[in-house]
């Protein structure tokens, strides 16, 4: 009894062990997910503002939106891309550990220009404009370079697998095709077989045999010709047989003389 009740606590206890466990894991995903999308919404949010600095704002403050417009920009779609290829081929990872690398670098210059939109002084941060373009130049055709090797890469890919495929449907079409070069001798072979059990070769038109003077000589040559060997023999004519030959029996009764009136 005691037993039984020490395995009912144990097992109570891993339920609400398993219990919490699950619960713990289902809100850490919530808080991620609330999070992200969280962020997102902040980033969203972010490069509208950008975007209507950039077209709305000339002079310093337009000059710093845009460039930090072209660097998140640049720098997202470089992410995407060596994320989406990675999961596909294992050789992006080098690839993304120097995009990671390059983001800090990013990150380090997206602060600076965040913080150079609030500064005052418009001259210095005009004086510093040539270096900030370019550092963003620089990130962003790192960047770039990774993004297009990464896609000229999945698209080599692609287009080796579909020489290749279509190299296999030109195999598998000539041999479906293969059937029309034997068709002509299929059917002259069909043809023979059907005039040879006629008695014909192929191409050949026998005359039909003329009936001959001699009757038994025609039948003769004829029937050698187109009978076979176990050929029939004529029938011959019934011959009446002669009473007085005919062996008589005592059980026999004698046959009475036909009187004439």
């Amino acid at each position: 009894m005691e037993a039984a009740l020490t395995i009912l606590a144990l097992l109570l206890v891993a339920f609400v062990a398993l219990g919490v466990y699950a619960t713990v894991k289902a809100v850490g995903a919530a808080k991620r997910g609330v999070d992200r999308t969280i962020t997102q919404a902040r980033r969203t949010v972010e490069d509208t503002t950008l975007r209507a600095k950039s077209f709305g704002q000339v002079g310093v403050a337009g000059e710093l939106a845009e460039l930090r417009l072209s660097l998140r920009t640049s720098m997202r779609a470089t992410q995407d891309a060596l994320h989406a290829g990675v999961a596909e081929d294992a050789s992006l990872a080098e690839s993304v550990d120097l995009f990671r690398r390059l983001s800090a670098h990013g990150l380090e210059l997206d602060g600076e220009l965040k913080r150079l939109e609030r500064e005052p002084d418009r001259a210095t941060v005009a004086g510093l404009l040539p270096k900030l373009r370019e550092r963003t130049q620089r990130i962003t055709h790192s960047a770039e370079s990774l993004r297009w090797a990464a896609r000229d890469r999945a698209r080599q890919f692609a287009d080796d697998d579909l020489d290749a495929l279509n190299a296999q449907i030109d195999i598998e079409a000539g041999a479906l095709r293969h059937w029309s070069g034997d068709e002509p001798s299929a059917q002259t072979s069909g043809a023979g077989a059907s005039t040879a059990a006629a008695g014909r070769g192929p191409g050949t038109d026998w005359p039909e045999p003329e009936a001959p003077a001699d009757p038994s000589a025609g039948s003769s040559t004829a029937d050698d010709a187109w009978s076979g060997p176990a050929r029939e023999e004529s029938p011959q004519a019934i011959t009446a047989p002669d009473p007085r030959l005919r062996t008589t029996y005592p059980w026999q009764k004698s046959t009475r003389p036909e009187t004439t009136n």
